[in-house]
């Protein structure tokens, strides 16, 4: 049977310090132009928590509201806040204090360093939070003085933590010379570890699933783990399971930039439906590279810095229980080495070949979900609306192959689209930010199915031109049976209804 979508959680965390000193954008800036007038303008760019909390973008990515309940907002969407609170449906939006206090607790190498008053002060300030239980309280560790994180980044090489232009602690490097063990790395590995924590722990919450009974976990953020002899050698599934409890659980990691939670997604649905394992949970943590990848561009034009949040998720896929929606796994896309890059032909390849195998058009898809990057963010640095492109490219299709009359292209974008609301963290807009509102939205039968698909730029890495992409399609449950073909309480019906007419063909009853 297929596997279900049985849960979903969503996570962002608020980090306008590390905006400032750990994207890329900013780093490179101050190598290039220490002393240029956008390093300068910066941090009175930056938003605060309670700015980031009622952003209404935000609120559709953790479940505060829904994409339609977006969509009625006027655009842009920064200059029209919402009242808000930091606890959604599926998620939260963390502070950036919370963030340095998980990091510690993920810290297995005493690498983090908090300043004393400072863990004091966040310890007191989240003891109700929800997610702080015993077991995870149990790992935070008492503060140091002040001097000996000064001494650490002066001396040391260590990458400072900041919290309202203030040190606060550091991340030491790892190791003397290997620079897959710099400060900089572990920094950027703790917080993808960090806030995948934080959605595996809502996760389970949402679910209401003891943490033990989950089996395996896949990592497909865009973090790269390891030393100078296996650099990206993995595990961040392993290690988060760990701090999140997940005691009865193997991991892996699974990297294909930007579509890399689609893959993982059709790998742990088909994982679950051979047998192999019951529970397989898939997650990805933030990057602070992407923190203020468009700043400039939105510093320049007056706009407050909106890439300021870390984005996480975490999606239990389990056996089906002829409720939740349904992966059909035998009905994926993939972009294939001989695809061809043209949009026509990726669209092709994503979309419509699997609706073909499925023998269903394009118009029989209720949502699609790509790229869902937050127009907000893409449009004042000259990207357009990502979603919307998409959303386009896909109607055009369906008029292309008469699935649909040339004057309803209009309406296809609202009818079958929706606004982009996810944080341009690269991986986690690719598809997966509707996943959880679609399964809402089946269990509440307001729609029958849904495709995601996620793209990628494999030619980042420098070792191929080639284009990426793959695609799902999750649907209504069928009450456990096969798609395509027939349960076991039919098939033994039938048995049944064949004996009684053989029964009597020879006379019996």
């Amino acid at each position: 049977m297929n596997s279900v979508i049985k849960s979903v959680a969503y996570t962002l965390v608020h980090a306008p310090d590390l905006v400032i000193h750990a994207g890329t954008t900013q780093t490179t800036e101050r190598i290039v132009n220490p002393e240029s007038e956008y390093l300068k303008q910066l941090p009175d760019a930056l938003r605060t928590f309670e700015q980031a909390v009622n952003y209404a973008p935000n609120q559709a990515y953790i479940g505060g509201m829904t994409p339609e309940g977006l969509a009625e907002i006027p655009m842009p969407w920064y200059e029209n806040a919402v009242k808000a609170s930091r606890f959604g449906k599926f998620g939260e939006i963390a502070p950036q204090e919370e963030l340095y206090l998980m990091m510690q607790i993920c810290d297995c190498f005493d690498l983090v360093m908090l300043e004393a008053g400072f863990v004091s002060g966040v310890v007191k300030a989240s003891e109700d939070h929800p997610l702080f239980t015993m077991s995870i309280v149990s790992r935070i560790k008492a503060g140091v003085e002040f001097g000996a994180i000064e001494a650490e980044v002066t001396n040391n090489g260590a990458e400072g933590l900041y919290h309202g232009g203030k040190l606060v602690g550091c991340v030491k490097k790892a190791h003397s010379i290997d620079e897959n063990l710099s400060a900089h790395v572990i920094l950027e590995n703790l917080v993808s570890k960090a806030t995948s924590v934080l959605s595996l722990l809502h996760l389970t919450k949402n679910a209401g699933i003891d943490p033990a009974s989950i089996d395996c976990v896949i990592d497909c953020s865009e973090e790269a783990v390891g030393d100078m002899n296996q650099r990206g050698g993995g595990n961040l599934a392993k290690a988060s399971a760990e701090i999140a409890g997940f005691i009865g659980a193997t991991g892996n990691d699974m990297r294909a930039f930007c579509a890399a939670p689609v893959h993982a997604i059709i790998s742990a649905a088909a994982l679950v439906k051979s047998g192999t394992y019951k529970n397989v949970v898939v997650t990805a943590g933030g990057s602070t590279a992407k923190l203020g990848m468009n700043a400039k561009d939105h510093v320049k034009k007056g706009l407050p810095v909106l890439e300021d949040v870390l984005g996480g998720f975490a999606v239990l896929i389990s056996e089906n229980d002829g409720i939740n929606p349904e992966i059909l796994s035998e009905y994926v896309g993939w972009h294939s080495v001989g695809s061809g890059s043209s949009p026509q032909a990726v669209i092709t390849a994503l979309v419509t070949d699997p609706l073909d195998k499925l023998g269903l058009k394009i118009t029989d898809v209720d949502k699609f979900s790509p790229e869902m990057q937050n127009p907000d963010v893409t449009k004042p640095a000259g990207a357009g609306d990502v979603p919307e492109a998409n959303f386009k490219m896909i109607g055009a299709l369906a008029v292309k192959r008469g699935e649909m009359d040339r004057a309803d292209l209009a309406g296809f974008v609202e009818k079958h689209g929706m606004m982009g609301f996810a944080p341009t963290q690269g991986h986690i807009p690719s598809g997966i930010p509707y996943l959880g509102h679609g399964r809402e939205d089946m269990l509440a039968e307001k729609i029958t199915r849904a495709m995601f698909v996620g793209k990628g730029s494999l030619f980042l890495g420098r070792m191929t031109n080639l284009f990426d992409g793959a695609s799902f399609i999750v649907q209504k449950n069928t009450g456990g049976a096969e798609t395509g073909s027939i349960s076991e309480e039919q098939v033994r019906g039938l048995i049944a209804e064949a004996l009684r007419d053989f029964a009597k063909s020879l006379g019996g009853e």
